[in-house]
């Protein structure tokens, strides 16, 4: 008889166990499941779909705005060379750059070699006359030669240290209209102005080259050396 009440008791307890410890949390899987998978908020996806959304993404990466590129610089650029009259005219080109203190030049005695000019005329006023003609045509960098020697009321249009500036401006002649100049050997000593410029941006090295452009023979190239260590 005891045994028997002994085997209840174990029983009841047994069953109380599990109705405490076990049923309970077996009665609370189903929520947590529920709160981890989120059933409605899954959404199965066709393959079209799923490469629509991939486009879609890939899409919104490359409209991202990239950070604009870093403007390079030059480190110092020489615009030259010029006639002292030529020169005046880049110097009132450059004046609305506001280059300040980055632009500066420089002037050398060269020896040309090469000669543009128109032969001499019969005396002095024909000379006058001829450059008159020459301004009615655009022509201003000249100049009259009054020294005694067989080329005296010559008109010289310019002389060069080789023979393919030389004939760059024959041609700039040409196109004005100046039908009588030539191009001739005549060693001779001139004068001749550059320009510098430091810290020059891109934009201003297109600027720099399309007013070259109105110049012939004048070339825009990296500063020589001193004119470099100037700027430092």
């Amino acid at each position: 008889m005891k045994t028997v009440t002994f085997l209840l008791l174990f029983a009841n307890l047994g069953f109380f166990a599990w109705i405490y410890f076990g049923a309970g949390r077996a009665s609370d899987e189903p929520q947590l499941m529920d709160q981890q998978l989120n059933p409605q908020a899954i959404r199965l996806l066709r393959a079209d779909q799923l490469a629509a959304l991939a486009a879609e993404r890939t899409k919104q990466t490359a409209e991202r705005p990239k950070p604009p590129p870093k403007a390079t610089l030059a480190a110092c650029l020489e615009l030259g060379a010029f006639s002292p009259g030529d020169a005046a005219r880049v110097q009132q080109a450059l004046e609305p750059l506001a280059l300040g203190s980055r632009l500066s030049q420089r002037r050398v005695e060269e020896i040309a070699s090469y000669w543009v000019f128109m032969p001499p005329q019969r005396n002095r006023q024909a000379a006058n006359q001829k450059a008159a003609e020459l301004k009615k045509l655009g022509v201003e960098d000249f100049y009259i030669v009054q020294e005694d020697s067989k080329f005296r009321f010559a008109i010289s249009l310019g002389v060069f240290k080789t023979e393919e500036a030389a004939r760059s401006r024959l041609a700039e002649l040409r196109k004005k209209g100046v039908r009588t100049a030539r191009v001739d050997l005549r060693e001779t000593s001139v004068q001749k102005v550059y320009f510098s410029v430091r810290e020059v941006p891109d934009a201003l090295v297109s600027r720099l080259n399309d007013l070259r452009q109105n110049f012939a023979g004048s070339e825009l190239k990296d500063c020589p050396p001193e004119e470099k260590r100037k700027g430092n």
